[in-house]
Protein backbone atom coordinates (compact mmCIF):
# COMPACT_ATOMS: atom_id res chain seq x y z
CA UNK A 1 0.00 0.00 0.00
CA UNK A 2 3.07 2.60 0.90
CA UNK A 3 4.38 2.07 -2.45
CA UNK A 4 1.35 3.21 -4.25
CA UNK A 5 0.96 5.60 -1.88
CA UNK A 6 4.91 7.04 -2.71
CA UNK A 7 4.11 6.62 -6.40
CA UNK A 8 0.35 8.12 -6.37
CA UNK A 9 1.88 11.65 -4.19
CA UNK A 10 4.64 11.57 -7.12
CA UNK A 11 2.55 11.65 -9.76
CA UNK A 12 0.41 14.29 -7.98
CA UNK A 13 3.18 16.62 -7.68
CA UNK A 14 4.40 15.95 -11.47
CA UNK A 15 1.45 17.42 -12.39
CA UNK A 16 0.34 20.04 -9.91
CA UNK A 17 2.29 23.48 -9.46
CA UNK A 18 1.82 22.93 -5.51
CA UNK A 19 -0.28 20.84 -3.08
CA UNK A 20 -0.33 20.72 0.56
CA UNK A 21 -0.30 17.66 3.08
CA UNK A 22 -3.95 18.18 4.32
CA UNK A 23 -4.76 17.96 0.89
CA UNK A 24 -2.70 14.72 0.47
CA UNK A 25 -3.63 13.30 3.69
CA UNK A 26 -7.56 13.40 2.49
CA UNK A 27 -6.87 12.61 -0.85
CA UNK A 28 -4.78 8.95 -0.18
CA UNK A 29 -6.72 8.77 3.45
CA UNK A 30 -4.04 8.33 5.67
CA UNK A 31 -2.96 11.13 8.28
CA UNK A 32 -1.41 14.24 7.82
CA UNK A 33 2.01 12.02 10.29
CA UNK A 34 1.84 9.46 7.45
CA UNK A 35 2.10 12.13 4.73
CA UNK A 36 4.97 14.23 6.38
CA UNK A 37 6.97 10.64 6.40
CA UNK A 38 5.95 9.46 3.04
CA UNK A 39 8.07 12.92 1.71
CA UNK A 40 10.62 12.33 3.73
CA UNK A 41 10.86 8.58 1.91
CA UNK A 42 10.27 10.66 -1.27
CA UNK A 43 13.12 13.00 -0.45
CA UNK A 44 15.95 10.30 0.78
CA UNK A 45 14.85 8.55 -3.01
CA UNK A 46 16.52 11.69 -4.39
CA UNK A 47 13.31 13.52 -5.86
CA UNK A 48 14.04 16.92 -5.17
CA UNK A 49 11.17 18.11 -3.36
CA UNK A 50 10.33 21.56 -1.11
CA UNK A 51 7.97 22.90 1.24
CA UNK A 52 7.24 26.82 1.68
CA UNK A 53 5.31 28.36 4.06
CA UNK A 54 2.40 30.83 4.20
CA UNK A 55 -0.53 31.61 1.97
CA UNK A 56 0.07 29.87 -1.26
CA UNK A 57 2.90 27.95 0.35
CA UNK A 58 2.98 24.23 0.29
CA UNK A 59 4.56 21.12 -0.75
CA UNK A 60 5.83 20.89 -4.61
CA UNK A 61 8.40 19.48 -7.07
CA UNK A 62 11.50 22.13 -8.43
CA UNK A 63 10.71 22.66 -12.07
CA UNK A 64 13.76 21.68 -13.28
CA UNK A 65 13.03 18.20 -12.43
CA UNK A 66 9.50 18.66 -13.04
CA UNK A 67 10.36 19.78 -17.08
CA UNK A 68 12.61 16.49 -17.17
CA UNK A 69 10.59 13.84 -19.04
CA UNK A 70 13.37 11.31 -19.04
CA UNK A 71 12.38 10.52 -15.22
CA UNK A 72 10.54 7.69 -16.81
CA UNK A 73 10.62 6.63 -19.97
CA UNK A 74 7.23 5.60 -22.20
CA UNK A 75 8.16 1.77 -21.43
CA UNK A 76 8.98 2.35 -17.61
CA UNK A 77 5.49 3.86 -17.47
CA UNK A 78 4.20 0.69 -19.32
CA UNK A 79 5.75 -0.97 -16.59
CA UNK A 80 5.22 0.77 -13.39
CA UNK A 81 1.18 0.29 -15.21
CA UNK A 82 1.72 -3.48 -15.31
CA UNK A 83 2.84 -4.27 -12.07
CA UNK A 84 -0.16 -1.73 -10.72
CA UNK A 85 -2.56 -3.80 -12.83
CA UNK A 86 -1.27 -7.29 -10.91
CA UNK A 87 -1.68 -5.58 -7.03
CA UNK A 88 -5.52 -4.55 -8.64
CA UNK A 89 -6.35 -8.49 -9.52
CA UNK A 90 -6.07 -9.18 -6.01
CA UNK A 91 -6.99 -5.75 -4.63
CA UNK A 92 -10.75 -5.60 -3.29
CA UNK A 93 -10.55 -2.07 -2.39
CA UNK A 94 -10.13 -0.19 -5.94
CA UNK A 95 -7.02 1.60 -4.89
CA UNK A 96 -5.37 0.41 -7.62
CA UNK A 97 -7.17 1.05 -10.50
CA UNK A 98 -8.07 4.96 -9.23
CA UNK A 99 -4.10 4.82 -8.87
CA UNK A 100 -3.61 3.70 -12.24
CA UNK A 101 -6.16 6.16 -13.96
CA UNK A 102 -4.11 9.02 -12.29
CA UNK A 103 -1.12 7.68 -13.97
CA UNK A 104 -2.84 7.85 -16.91
CA UNK A 105 -4.50 10.82 -16.79
CA UNK A 106 -1.62 12.97 -16.68
CA UNK A 107 0.61 11.16 -19.13
CA UNK A 108 -1.92 11.18 -21.98
CA UNK A 109 1.31 12.17 -24.26
CA UNK A 110 3.67 9.74 -22.10
CA UNK A 111 2.08 6.49 -22.83
CA UNK A 112 1.82 5.16 -26.40
CA UNK A 113 0.68 1.93 -27.28
CA UNK A 114 -1.66 -1.36 -26.32
CA UNK A 115 -0.47 -2.73 -23.43
CA UNK A 116 2.51 -5.41 -23.87
CA UNK A 117 2.47 -7.23 -20.34
CA UNK A 118 -0.56 -8.24 -18.10
CA UNK A 119 -0.53 -10.13 -15.50
CA UNK A 120 -3.17 -11.50 -12.71
CA UNK A 121 -2.06 -12.39 -9.41
CA UNK A 122 -5.43 -13.64 -8.38
CA UNK A 123 -6.36 -17.24 -8.21
CA UNK A 124 -9.27 -19.60 -7.81
CA UNK A 125 -9.83 -18.18 -4.49
CA UNK A 126 -10.18 -15.06 -5.46
CA UNK A 127 -13.23 -13.64 -3.42
CA UNK A 128 -11.80 -14.73 -0.48
CA UNK A 129 -7.93 -13.71 -1.06
CA UNK A 130 -8.85 -10.22 -1.58
CA UNK A 131 -10.40 -9.13 2.04
CA UNK A 132 -7.17 -11.07 3.32
CA UNK A 133 -4.64 -9.46 1.80
CA UNK A 134 -6.38 -6.34 2.58
CA UNK A 135 -6.80 -7.21 6.41
CA UNK A 136 -2.76 -7.81 6.58
CA UNK A 137 -1.90 -5.45 4.90
CA UNK A 138 -4.13 -2.79 7.30
CA UNK A 139 -2.38 -4.84 9.84
CA UNK A 140 1.11 -4.28 9.06
CA UNK A 141 0.78 -0.55 8.14
CA UNK A 142 -1.41 0.05 11.59
CA UNK A 143 1.35 -1.70 13.62
CA UNK A 144 -1.16 -4.09 14.73
CA UNK A 145 -0.71 -8.03 15.95
CA UNK A 146 -2.67 -10.36 13.63
CA UNK A 147 -4.70 -13.36 14.67
CA UNK A 148 -6.02 -16.01 12.28
CA UNK A 149 -6.58 -20.13 12.13
CA UNK A 150 -4.11 -22.26 10.75
CA UNK A 151 -4.36 -25.04 8.50
CA UNK A 152 -1.00 -26.98 8.26
CA UNK A 153 0.31 -30.93 8.05
CA UNK A 154 1.11 -31.14 11.18
CA UNK A 155 -2.14 -29.86 12.62
CA UNK A 156 -4.67 -26.49 12.36
CA UNK A 157 -4.72 -24.43 15.64
CA UNK A 158 -5.01 -20.57 16.48
CA UNK A 159 -2.00 -18.32 15.53
CA UNK A 160 -1.44 -14.64 16.52
CA UNK A 161 1.71 -12.83 14.50
CA UNK A 162 3.39 -9.44 14.21
CA UNK A 163 3.11 -8.97 10.08
CA UNK A 164 5.74 -7.40 8.31
CA UNK A 165 5.60 -8.49 4.44
CA UNK A 166 2.98 -9.98 2.17
CA UNK A 167 4.52 -12.08 -0.09
CA UNK A 168 4.04 -13.52 -3.37
CA UNK A 169 6.24 -16.88 -4.52
CA UNK A 170 5.88 -19.81 -5.97
CA UNK A 171 2.15 -19.44 -7.41
CA UNK A 172 0.90 -18.46 -4.07
CA UNK A 173 0.43 -15.78 -1.13
CA UNK A 174 1.83 -15.81 2.16
CA UNK A 175 2.42 -13.36 5.20
CA UNK A 176 5.78 -13.46 6.71
CA UNK A 177 5.98 -12.15 10.40
CA UNK A 178 6.70 -12.95 13.97
CA UNK A 179 5.12 -15.89 15.10
CA UNK A 180 4.28 -15.41 19.04
CA UNK A 181 3.66 -19.75 19.00
CA UNK A 182 7.09 -20.17 17.83
CA UNK A 183 8.91 -17.70 18.84
CA UNK A 184 10.48 -17.13 15.50
CA UNK A 185 9.84 -15.83 11.79
CA UNK A 186 7.32 -17.84 9.60
CA UNK A 187 5.96 -17.80 6.37
CA UNK A 188 1.94 -18.83 6.47
CA UNK A 189 0.01 -19.42 3.06
CA UNK A 190 -2.82 -17.46 2.59
CA UNK A 191 -5.36 -19.88 1.82
CA UNK A 192 -5.01 -21.73 4.93
CA UNK A 193 -5.68 -19.09 6.80
CA UNK A 194 -9.49 -18.35 7.98
CA UNK A 195 -10.48 -15.86 10.30
CA UNK A 196 -8.31 -13.81 9.46
CA UNK A 197 -8.53 -10.61 12.09
CA UNK A 198 -6.67 -7.53 12.72
CA UNK A 199 -6.37 -7.02 16.64
CA UNK A 200 -6.38 -3.46 18.15
CA UNK A 201 -3.17 -4.44 19.92
CA UNK A 202 -0.27 -2.75 18.80
CA UNK A 203 3.18 -3.90 18.59
CA UNK A 204 6.98 -2.52 18.27
CA UNK A 205 8.35 -3.71 14.86
CA UNK A 206 11.54 -5.67 15.42
CA UNK A 207 14.16 -4.94 12.88
CA UNK A 208 12.45 -7.95 10.80
CA UNK A 209 15.48 -9.26 7.94
CA UNK A 210 13.73 -9.39 4.57
CA UNK A 211 12.49 -13.30 4.10
CA UNK A 212 14.84 -15.70 2.69
CA UNK A 213 12.86 -16.95 -0.19
CA UNK A 214 14.82 -18.80 -2.20
CA UNK A 215 13.95 -22.83 -2.85
CA UNK A 216 17.56 -24.23 -0.99
CA UNK A 217 16.06 -22.38 2.00
CA UNK A 218 12.30 -23.14 1.87
CA UNK A 219 12.25 -26.32 0.18
CA UNK A 220 15.78 -28.00 1.23
CA UNK A 221 16.94 -31.29 -0.87
CA UNK A 222 17.82 -34.12 0.74
CA UNK A 223 16.19 -37.16 -0.91
CA UNK A 224 17.47 -38.21 -4.20
CA UNK A 225 14.81 -39.58 -6.51
CA UNK A 226 15.10 -41.59 -9.32
CA UNK A 227 11.65 -42.19 -11.22
CA UNK A 228 10.73 -43.40 -15.04
CA UNK A 229 7.84 -41.42 -16.14
CA UNK A 230 5.47 -42.02 -19.18
CA UNK A 231 6.63 -39.19 -22.62
CA UNK A 232 2.72 -38.84 -22.07
CA UNK A 233 3.75 -36.74 -18.36
CA UNK A 234 6.75 -35.00 -20.43
CA UNK A 235 4.48 -31.64 -20.39
CA UNK A 236 4.09 -31.66 -16.15
CA UNK A 237 7.74 -32.43 -15.50
CA UNK A 238 9.27 -29.40 -18.22
CA UNK A 239 6.72 -27.54 -16.48
CA UNK A 240 7.34 -28.46 -12.81
CA UNK A 241 11.18 -28.62 -13.27
CA UNK A 242 12.54 -28.16 -16.33
CA UNK A 243 13.38 -29.59 -19.14
CA UNK A 244 16.85 -30.38 -17.97
CA UNK A 245 15.60 -32.79 -15.44
CA UNK A 246 15.29 -35.88 -17.20
CA UNK A 247 16.90 -37.83 -20.20
CA UNK A 248 14.68 -40.34 -22.40
CA UNK A 249 15.64 -43.67 -22.30
CA UNK A 250 16.07 -46.58 -25.00
CA UNK A 251 12.48 -47.51 -24.50
CA UNK A 252 11.08 -43.84 -24.57
CA UNK A 253 10.43 -43.54 -21.66
CA UNK A 254 11.63 -40.66 -19.23
CA UNK A 255 14.48 -41.02 -16.37
CA UNK A 256 13.62 -38.13 -14.10
CA UNK A 257 16.64 -37.44 -10.87
CA UNK A 258 15.85 -34.61 -8.39
CA UNK A 259 16.48 -33.65 -4.71
CA UNK A 260 12.84 -33.79 -2.84
CA UNK A 261 12.09 -31.91 0.74
CA UNK A 262 10.44 -35.02 2.11
CA UNK A 263 9.18 -38.13 1.20
CA UNK A 264 5.75 -37.33 1.94
CA UNK A 265 5.49 -34.97 -0.71
CA UNK A 266 7.28 -36.57 -3.01
CA UNK A 267 4.55 -39.61 -2.32
CA UNK A 268 1.86 -37.59 -3.12
CA UNK A 269 3.71 -35.73 -6.00
CA UNK A 270 4.00 -39.56 -7.78
CA UNK A 271 0.37 -40.41 -7.23
CA UNK A 272 -0.67 -37.82 -9.24
CA UNK A 273 0.83 -39.54 -12.39
CA UNK A 274 -1.11 -42.73 -11.56
CA UNK A 275 0.41 -45.34 -13.38
CA UNK A 276 2.54 -42.94 -15.68
CA UNK A 277 5.27 -43.04 -13.29
CA UNK A 278 7.34 -45.49 -11.68
CA UNK A 279 9.77 -45.04 -8.53
CA UNK A 280 13.19 -46.55 -8.69
CA UNK A 281 14.89 -44.77 -5.77
CA UNK A 282 14.38 -44.09 -2.58
CA UNK A 283 13.50 -47.71 -1.99
CA UNK A 284 11.14 -47.12 0.95
CA UNK A 285 9.22 -44.72 -0.79
CA UNK A 286 8.74 -47.05 -3.52
CA UNK A 287 7.46 -49.60 -0.60
CA UNK A 288 4.69 -47.02 0.55
CA UNK A 289 3.38 -45.95 -2.79
CA UNK A 290 3.21 -50.16 -3.45
CA UNK A 291 1.31 -50.21 -0.05
CA UNK A 292 -0.65 -47.13 -0.82
CA UNK A 293 -1.69 -49.34 -4.23
CA UNK A 294 -3.07 -52.40 -2.06
CA UNK A 295 -4.87 -50.26 -0.03
CA UNK A 296 -6.40 -48.48 -2.62
CA UNK A 297 -7.18 -51.38 -4.84
CA UNK A 298 -8.68 -53.03 -1.80
CA UNK A 299 -11.16 -50.04 -1.16
CA UNK A 300 -11.90 -49.93 -4.84
CA UNK A 301 -12.45 -53.68 -5.42
CA UNK A 302 -15.50 -54.49 -7.88
CA UNK A 303 -17.94 -56.94 -5.92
Amino acid sequence: MKIGRLIGILSILLQKEVTTAPELAEHFEVSRRTINRDIETLCQAGIPIKTTQGVGGGISIMDGYKMDRTLLTSRDMQMILAGLRSLDSVSGSGYYGQLMEKLQAGSSEFISGRDSVLIDLSSWYKTSLAPKISTIQDAIENRHLLTFHYYAQAGEGKRTIEPYYVVFKWSSWYVYGWCQKRKDYRLFKLNRMVKVVETDKGFVCRNAPLPDLSTEKIFPGGIKVKALFSKDVKWRLVEEFGPNCFTETEDGRLMFTADYTDSDNLITWIMTFGNKAEVLEPVEARRQISKMVQKMATIYKED
